[in-house]
């Protein structure tokens, strides 16, 4: 019971500084006008933090491999609180710009570690259920986190988040050292080994299916908040609710997702889920001004975007078991540059043609990821029927 105690302490943590990642989404219109720079521009603040993350952290976690694994989720806490600190005293575009690049590498930091720490925490056997346990942190402060933040930014004002996060931070800081042990730190493994498996062709097709499938996803979510408001004219409470129900739907297509890799084949279910979601996005766009239409297709893209998470891990693991833990770091990064390359593409989208038409974009994107998705699975049934005929032989 203490061990399950300290791995769910470790997700009541990620679900804060996964909030600070997510939560800038969903009150772009309010930073935007309080900084003076277009919706556009301030989509680049998303940009920003994750190429910082995708970069960042392996570098990071490599440089610090050798550091106790508390003192590094110390330090990485205690740069995310300074992070936090330099958003709230913020006085412009670039202040704000530098605490998002400090606020990506101290969360990347502590998300890698604290995975880690999990399940040596669990032990042999429950090392799955820790390990899916942060990860419900990271989904639940995309659930609450972001309406939520929605709430407290246009009740007070925006800051008022980062000054929140930044002070529950410095409590973190104070029960992990109370709470978690001492522990070692881990053998190195340098990037060059890292990004050699990134010479195995089928490995990057798919690898480049969660980014193309990332790219898609952000380019539309990046501006979900000014989409709903501008184009659909819902009200302030309405987005709330509607970020709130997006959150609940992910959670759902992320269990629906792993529930489907195993029911129903990983193949039919990835290209299943991706044709789906490409289609939902041009509807958004055809449908934009009418609410009704509009509220429904949202819960159905966050169900069918999110049920690709868990299928995409689960095939990579199939492809280089023994390389699980490095393949789905470099996995994160893919997604991570995903996202900084979805929100700059959003961003031109809405300065060159218009806020409306960043479905239609984001359907190209997700459409675009099941080219190396089709190949990628060519491969392997070529691989198995070459081993089938081998083993007959």
């Amino acid at each position: 019971m203490i061990k399950s105690w300290k791995v769910y302490i470790l997700a009541i943590i990620s679900f804060l500084v996964g909030t600070s990642e997510f939560v800038i989404a969903g009150i772009l219109d309010l930073v935007s006008k309080d900084v003076g720079v277009t919706i556009a521009a301030a989509g680049q603040l998303i940009s920003v933090y994750s190429i910082s993350y995708a970069v960042g952290t392996p570098i990071l976690i490599a440089a610090t491999s050798k550091l106790s694994r508390r003192t590094l989720m110390l330090a990485a806490l205690a740069l995310f609180f300074i992070g936090n600190l330099i958003t709230v005293v913020s006085t412009g575009y670039p202040m704000l710009v530098g605490a998002r690049v400090i606020l990506a590498l101290s969360t990347g930091v502590f998300t890698v570690v604290a995975l880690t720490v999990s399940a040596q925490i669990a032990g042999p056997g429950k090392q799955g259920t820790a390990i899916a346990t942060i990860m419900m942190g990271f989904n639940l402060s995309l659930i609450l986190g972001v309406p939520v933040g929605r709430v407290i930014a246009s009740t007070y004002d925006w800051k008022m988040i980062f000054y929140g996060i930044g002070l529950l931070s410095f409590i973190a800081m104070l029960v992990i050292l109370m709470a978690l042990p001492k522990s070692q730190g881990e053998a190195n493994v340098p990037l060059k080994e890292q990004l050699a498996l990134l010479k195995r062709p089928q490995l990057l097709l798919t690898l480049s299916i969660s980014f193309f499938w990332m790219v898609g996803y952000t380019i539309i979510y990046t501006f979900i908040t000014p989409f709903l408001m501008n184009i659909t004219g819902m009200s302030n409470g309405m987005v709330s609710i509607a970020l709130f129900s997006f959150g609940i739907a992910s959670l759902l297509g992320a269990q629906a997702g792993g529930y489907g890799a195993d029911k129903l084949g990983i193949p039919r279910t990835l290209n299943g889920s991706l044709m789906i979601h490409a289609a939902i996005l041009i509807l958004m766009s055809l449908f934009a001004h009418t609410s009704i239409a509009v509220f429904p297709l949202l819960l159905l893209w966050s169900f069918f975007a999110w049920s690709t998470g868990p299928i995409q891990q689960v095939y990579m693991i199939s492809l280089a078991p023994s390389a699980a833990g490095i393949l789905l770091s470099l996995n994160t990064s893919f997604i991570q540059l995903g996202i900084a390359v979805g929100a700059a593409m959003g961003g031109i989208v809405v300065e060159s043609f218009s806020l409306q038409s960043i479905g239609v974009a984001g359907a190209i994107g997700v459409a675009i990821a099941l080219l190396p998705a089709i190949l990628s699975f060519s491969m392997r049934s070529q691989s198995a029927n070459g081993i089938q005929s081998v083993t007959s032989k």
